[in-house]
């Protein structure tokens, strides 16, 4: 696609709002995802901004994949497709995500491109809330600040640079319930609406990313446009600029559906793919095991767990049992597919199981009181864009909640058990979670206040290929079609009352 629209426009600017890597399929991620940057590069990509996504593994393995070289914390995929892997052939861009050893930005903040006589400033920025995305061990070095103050504060120097036109990239997003290419949506909601309209009034246009939506919305006078996720859309934005008077006069955009049997892959793209999958396949078609039923889904029941959910927390409790562990919980933002055989499949191929946890996470076993538990799985409804937020998990974990009661009060305390036995306040427990989680990821900050805290070394991945195998050994392979009822929810909600007696 990004070849046929350069037949018609030669001086098309590709660019990224984020998330290009990490959280991949396992056709990238096994190689540290060095291929996409690879790929990204062929394609003549102009810069990306950062995503949580590239921040997974922390501040000196982005370096790492931006400017080359082989030493990663993930040793057995880094430089294993290139043992002289040199980098990305583009920047990365943030305004503000800054060092903390310096003060200043840790990237560029922004990017001047000149393209049909115009130049065009693109200033770039990560969600401010990235904390709540990545592990602490993430942000080691690092801290945001405000988007919109991040861009604003860039204007100066690009004015006196002359630039025709801004335009804001901003890995942070919103949604909405219209159609992807609706012309001027006008019912955006979420985190970029306030960020938006605190931006100078100079810039038009906002490209942004990280909520999975596409939409081309107005804003008062601004465009605001995402492509949705994992490829499926390409944002085709055009700007009609004057340049004597360095003045953006109109911006239009549509949301293009990529489907790749309409477009011939570019010669080099096509031979770095069919590379790529040569060297992955061997490895990745390998039978893992079998399973109890033909699909595990993440689909959530009323209370808020899922059969998906209830299979990775039992095998991070199988995993970790014999060094103590008393029960699993697992974060829906980590487990990332489902589990389908196809017709005819007897086991999962190993790469349908990498699919499902790409982040090479290991698991941490944490001291929690019984009243930090339930502290636990109060943070599961959220004052933010994650609302009801649940955590899944092990077989030994069991309880009931009260969607009537006030936001911290809805677990009953009396139903939380582990193993069958109540939890009590002032005892503790042993709990599994995985490592982004150990850090407070996801907002679950009273994991911060965990004590004697063990980080295994075990790979959330290699558990999960460890259970499958162990149970279709015993004769018993894993999983289920539905999820187990391990949650309760108790009472109706109004929406609840007012579904049941719709006519």
């Amino acid at each position: 696609m990004v070849g046929e629209l350069r037949k018609q426009d030669p001086q098309l600017l590709l660019i990224g709002a984020g998330d290009m890597i990490g959280g991949s399929p396992p056709m990238s991620s096994m190689w540290a995802d060095e291929p996409t940057l690879e790929a990204l590069g062929e394609l003549g990509l102009k810069f990306s901004v950062v995503g949580n996504h590239e921040l997974d593994l922390g501040k000196l393995e982005l370096q790492r994949q931006i400017n080359g070289g082989c030493v990663s914390p993930r040793p057995d995929k880094a430089c294993q497709f290139d043992n002289n892997y040199s980098g990305t052939r583009f920047p990365y861009m943030a305004a503000n995500l800054i060092d903390a050893q310096t003060g200043k930005p840790l990237l560029p903040a922004y990017r001047i491109e000149q393209a049909n006589g115009a130049k065009i400033a693109f200033v770039g920025a990560v969600l401010r809330d990235l904390p709540a995305y990545v592990s602490q061990q993430s942000m080691d070095g690092l801290y945001t600040i405000d988007e919109a103050e991040a861009i604003n504060a860039q204007l100066p120097e690009l004015r006196k640079q002359g630039v025709d036109a801004v335009v804001a990239v901003i890995h942070q997003g919103g949604e909405t319930t219209e159609r992807f290419d609706q012309q001027d949506c006008s019912q955006l909601k979420g985190d970029i609406v306030d960020v938006a309209r605190r931006l100078d009034p100079q810039i038009k246009v906002v490209v942004t990313a990280h909520t999975h939506q596409g939409y081309l919305c107005r804003l008062g006078d601004k465009l605001i446009t995402q492509g949705s996720s994992f490829g499926r859309l390409l944002t085709h934005i055009t700007l009609t600029v004057d340049p004597v008077n360095h003045q953006l006069l109109d911006a239009k955009a549509q949301n293009i559906v990529v489907d790749p049997a309409r477009y011939t892959p570019l010669p080099e793209i096509a031979a770095l793919q069919a590379d790529i999958e040569a060297r992955s396949n061997e490895h990745l078609n390998k039978p893992v095991a079998r399973i109890a039923t033909r699909e595990i889904n993440r689909t959530l029941n009323d209370a808020g767990e899922s059969a998906m959910g209830d299979l990775i927390a039992d095998a991070q409790l199988h995993a970790t049992r014999a060094l103590g562990a008393q029960v699993a919980l697992t974060n829906l933002g980590g487990i990332r597919t489902d589990l389908m055989l196809e017709p005819g499949q007897q086991h999962l191929s190993y790469g349908q199981v990498a699919s499902v946890q790409p982040f090479n996470n290991t698991l941490n076993i944490l001291t929690l009181s019984g009243a930090q538990l339930k502290q636990l799985l109060e943070q599961q409804w959220q004052n933010n864009g994650f609302g009801f937020y649940p955590l899944q998990p092990s077989a030994t974990l069991s309880y009931r909640w009260d969607a009537s009661r006030p936001q911290g009060q809805r677990i009953i305390a009396d139903s939380l058990k582990i193993d069958g036995k109540p939890v009590l306040p002032e005892q503790t427990y042993r709990i599994t979670v995985n490592s982004f989680m150990a850090g407070g990821g996801d907002n679950f900050s009273v994991l911060n206040q965990a004590s004697q805290r063990v980080d295994t070394g075990l790979n959330d991945l290699q558990a999960l290929v460890d259970y499958l195998q162990a149970q279709d050994r015993a004769g018993q392979p894993a999983g289920a079609s539905t999820p187990q009822q391990r949650i309760e929810k108790v009472a109706q909600t109004l929406a609840d009352v007012t579904a049941s007696n719709a006519p």
